[in-house]
This record gives structure tokens, C-alpha cells and sequence, in this order.
């Protein structure tokens, strides 16, 4: 669809929201949705400021804290992102997306056992998150932890089975677990797929090549 077509319903789709919120000020739903077409937009002043409308009017409302966590991260603003997130999982304690977020800023930061417990909710709570299973097998991998990562990546490519990031992942997991040949056919899973592996991989694995 062309930004021609999308353009008009987005903003058929703001004016919608507009006249809902005009009719009931107090609805976080409708300001949730005008904060995510605004975002869309790239309007993000206007946005964090429905957002955070939504949440004043439902604070059980855990999409529109994500949201304001995602916004934050795009900022670089890492420790805010990982603080509305946490407040996300604390008004919906299920929340599989939000427990995912923390796992990846937890990761980012260098707490891996943070990172795990984390993912592994995320993953408990919706079983095809696959973002989330591949995050989780890079944390169990950075743990030592080869056999759960190579499980997990294992989960993530039953979902997509051309997720490049998953075989690679799987490749160096492989590697390390004393099975090049499966290593390599992921390797080159990932390559074909576009995935650029590194080098140093490559390179391991070459004197395993037939």
C-alpha cells in the first residue's frame, strides 16, 4: 500500500479518536489509539502526550506503558524504557511483551541472569513470542547455558523457520556444543537468508567442511 492510500485513513483514523475522546474525555483507549496513530505519524511530542492521557485515565492500561517505554528507547533513554516496562508488567502482570522488553534491556545492560528470568516469562506467557525466544537463547548462550539455547532457537524457527537470526544463533551454539556439522548447515541457513555471520565463525568452521 502506498503512503498516498495509508495517509488519508490515518488521518480519518486520528479524527475518529479525536471526536471519540471529544465525546468521552475520560476513555484511555481512545486516547491509547490517537498516541499510537500519532506515533505512526511521527508526531512523538503529541504522542507521549496521549499516552500519557491514556495512562492518567486507565493505569491498568499496560500497552500504552510499552509504548512509552519503546519511545524511550528510541531516544537511548534505556533506564526510562526499562522503568515503563516494569510498570507495564506490574498493572498486567502477564504481559508477555513487556517482561520481553525488560529481557532485552537487561541483556543490553549486562545482567543475563536478569535477562533470563525475564524472557523466560515473556516466552511462559505467550509460547510464540518468537523475538523474545531468540533474545532468550542469545542470553542462555552469553550463560553457558548451550543445551536451553539451542532449545530455544529450536522454538523460534518452528514459528518462522526462516528466521536468520535464529540459525545463526543455532550455528554458534552448535559450535559450541561439539556439533559442527549442524553448525554449519545453520551457518549457511543464515547466510542464504541474508544474515551476515561473523567472520570468526566462518572461519572456525571451515576445517569442518568436507
Amino acid at each position: 500500500m502506498s503512503q498516498a492510500t495509508k495517509a488519508p485513513n490515518a488521518e480519518a483514523f486520528i479524527a475518529q479518536q479525536k471526536q471519540a475522546i471529544a465525546s468521552n474525555p475520560d476513555c484511555g483507549t481512545s486516547h491509547y489509539n490517537l498516541g499510537v496513530a500519532l506515533m505512526g505519524q511521527g508526531k512523538i511530542e503529541e504522542a507521549e502526550e496521549s499516552l500519557i492521557t491514556a495512562i492518567e485515565c486507565s493505569p491498568g492500561l499496560a500497552e500504552a506503558y510499552v509504548q512509552m517505554g519503546g519511545l524511550c528507547m528510541k531516544r537511548g533513554d534505556m533506564e526510562a524504557c526499562l522503568d515503563w516496562n516494569h510498570r507495564a508488567v506490574r498493572a498486567k502482570p502477564s504481559f508477555s511483551e513487556g517482561w520481553g522488553n525488560i529481557g532485552f534491556v537487561l541483556l543490553q545492560r549486562g545482567d543475563v541472569d536478569g535477562a533470563i528470568k525475564a524472557l523466560e516469562k515473556a516466552t511462559a506467557f505467550n509460547f510464540r513470542y518468537i523475538q523474545a525466544f531468540a533474545t532468550l537463547a542469545n542470553a542462555y548462550l552469553m550463560n553457558g547455558k548451550i543445551k536451553e539455547s539451542i532449545e530455544a532457537n529450536l522454538k523460534a524457527l518452528k514459528l518462522s523457520p526462516d528466521f536468520a537470526v535464529a540459525h545463526n544463533n543455532l550455528s554458534i551454539a552448535y559450535l559450541e556444543d561439539g556439533q559442527p556439522d549442524l553448525a554449519i548447515q545453520h551457518a549457511d541457513k543464515a547466510q542464504d537468508l541474508g544474515y551476515d555471520v561473523a567472520p570468526e565463525i566462518l572461519k572456525e568452521l571451515e576445517p569442518h567442511r568436507s
